[in-house]
């Protein structure tokens, strides 16, 4: 999933100290006190055959007919979050219980499963008989297919929530360590890497086109890379909050989502904006479908936009956030939403036709997020009229996971002053959210000012 941000009252706004060197630092410290696997929120859907299937987050995967009637479900051990993959009759699924299942989608009867150290957070892609996919133990894998059985396995320098592309004889994907790896699909065998300033996450697959992938960085750049030797073509800077997702092609036009609640539209030739449609809340992933955009937002609306010009066709509002890339079938546009229900929606009209309910009507909780905040230091020199204003980025010096319901983070900024003088020091806290304020169970800040430092 991804992640937004509110303000948080520090209670250091009126603080005024002399100082000659101000350090500040911060300890997260937030406890997860729901069982992250309760409820029926849906995240994506896949189409495959004539029939809709999703995962939720009590586990079950469904398979429902172009009517909305359940043909079957299946239960596995942990929350999915992906959409289902498919090679023939079987259907992959990734679990956080730290499973790939292999499912007949005929039948709902599982095939094989294959198991990780870690939580499996997407479904992979698959080609020529083999199931490519990542797991949060750092290992992205090659199994096959039709047994199960694992061809190989590269450990990188993080863990991979990022759903992969094959290209010719490379799958590519991207990583938590910031790189954008390209290896040899037979072998595993790594060709080249990519390194970016921020982790990369992307629930969809990174389009290739005229041998060039296109991603997305949390250092607030798409990119566009060469696939045979990753070299650098083009970037794009989208505002300040980084971007997860992948873009979607219309033509020339690459089309992905911000965190700032920015749809941009950029010409991949020039790198430059065609258009952009602004909403205020968060989007993960686009589709593009006879010339319209279709995409979700944490404003509980679904939209539909003209590709070309990014004008509003349509909106559809559902019971909470919307975050997957929607697919398509007979007409239909179908919508997986927190809600716990699937809609299927008329792609031209935005009319709803019919609504899938999960077993579970309780929504999922989110996962606790990353954090920033920004130390602001008002100079004010006792000088008529000479106030300034300097800003500081917290720097992320440490976060560890202590459990699978417990996150500790520690920030800390310093200030470039040397000079003795009163200053008034305003601390503003940007606090990471993912969804809203309303899935925050237990919150605990500590800002602690460092000790002045004498001349």
């Amino acid at each position: 999933m991804d992640f937004g941000f509110g303000e948080f009252d520090s209670g250091f706004d009126d603080l005024s100290v002399e100082i000659e060197e101000f350090e500040l630092k911060k300890t997260k410290k937030f406890t997860r006190i729901f069982d992250l696997g309760n409820g029926g929120s849906i995240a994506y859907c896949s189409v495959n055959g004539g029939k809709l299937f999703f995962g939720d987050c009590d586990g079950y995967v469904y398979c429902v007919d172009m009517e909305g009637n359940e043909i079957w479900k299946f239960r596995t051990g942990g929350i999915i979050v992906d959409s289902p993959k498919f090679h023939g009759k079987f259907m992959y699924v990734g679990c956080f219980d730290g499973n790939l299942y292999c499912i007949d989608s005929e039948t709902g009867e599982e095939v094989w499963r294959f198991r990780t150290s870690d939580k499996v957070y997407g479904s992979g892609i698959t080609g020529d008989g083999v199931v490519y996919f990542g797991s949060l133990d750092n290992y992205f894998y090659a199994v096959n297919a039709i047994t199960g059985e694992e061809i190989w396995r590269f450990r990188t320098g993080g863990e991979i929530v990022s759903t992969p592309n094959i290209h010719e004889n490379f799958v590519m994907f991207g990583c938590y360590d910031g790189n954008f790896y390209c290896l040899d699909k037979n072998t595993g065998k790594e060709i080249w890497r990519f390194h970016t300033d921020d982790h990369i996450q992307s629930e969809q697959t990174p389009p290739v086109v005229d041998g060039i992938v296109y991603f997305t960085s949390w250092d607030n750049y798409l990119y566009g890379i060469r696939t045979d030797d990753g070299k650098e073509i083009m970037r794009f800077k989208a505002g300040k909050l980084g971007l997860s997702g992948a873009p979607v092609m219309n033509g020339n036009l690459l089309i992905f989502g911000s965190r700032e609640g920015i749809l941009y539209a950029i010409d991949k030739n020039t790198s430059k904006e065609v258009w952009r449609f602004t909403f205020g809340k968060i989007t993960i992933g686009a589709s593009v479908m006879n010339g319209k955009v279709y995409f979700g937002s944490e404003d509980y609306n679904f939209y539909c936009l003209d590709a070309d010009t990014g004008k509003e066709i349509w909106r559809f509002r559902t019971g909470s956030y919307t975050y997957g890339r929607p697919v398509f079938c007979n007409g239909l546009v179908f919508v997986a939403s927190w809600d716990c229900h699937v809609y299927a929606l008329n792609s031209e009209t935005g009319e709803e036709v019919w609504r899938f309910a999960a077993s579970s009507q309780e929504r999922a909780y989110q996962p606790p997020p990353h954090r920033e905040f920004e130390m602001v230091v008002k100079k004010e020199m006792h000088i008529e009229d000479a106030i300034s204003e300097d800003r500081y980025k917290s720097k992320n010096e440490h976060s560890v996971s202590l459990s699978d319901y417990q996150i500790e983070t520690e920030y800390s900024t310093t200030s470039d002053y040397k000079t003795k003088s009163d200053y008034d020091v305003n601390m503003v806290i940007f606090e990471g959210f993912i969804g809203g304020n309303d899935l925050w169970i237990s919150d605990s800040v500590t800002l602690t000012p460092a000790s002045l430092i004498s001349m």
